[in-house]
């Protein structure tokens, strides 16, 4: 059976989002601080969630940018991905976010989340945004 952890990636937040057992349905789970972590380190922490939750797939959503250039933020996500790789044993796939966030940041505005929450959970949103795009889209065909 396969579980899914998907991972937004960002230089002060990362959000994290699990697959349900089934891989049908993606839940934000949480989000962690990055501003004052290496990438080995935040490696590490999500280790450890990938060990409790009995990951099987990590989806680390690739910032790619609208003109089709490889940007500095996707060099970085591509640098996270081969310490993450290291770290966990699993090799990340690299799928596209654009927009994740901004969806996240709409989603949350319409539902009424107070604001000084939503810059704690916007990257989770981000995350089960991501992961729920991956399933529908990926892994269930």
């Amino acid at each position: 059976m396969q579980r899914f952890l998907a991972i937004d990636y960002g230089t002060v937040r990362v959000g994290l989002a699990v697959s349900d057992p089934l891989g049908v349905i993606a839940t934000g789970i949480k989000t962690l601080n990055h501003k004052a972590k290496t990438m080995t380190d935040l490696a590490s922490e999500i280790n450890e969630v990938v060990i409790k939750e009995n990951i099987t797939d990590l989806v680390l959503g690739l910032p790619k940018r609208t003109d089709g250039k490889v940007g500095e933020k996707e060099l970085q996500v591509r640098e996270f991905a081969e310490i993450l790789k290291e770290i966990t044993g699993l090799d990340p796939i690299l799928y596209d976010e654009r927009y994740t966030t901004v969806i996240a940041q709409q989603i949350m505005n319409k539902t009424g989340v107070k604001p000084n929450r939503k810059r704690e959970i916007v990257d989770q949103v981000a995350a089960e945004i991501l992961l729920q795009n991956y399933l529908d889209k990926v892994a269930r065909k």
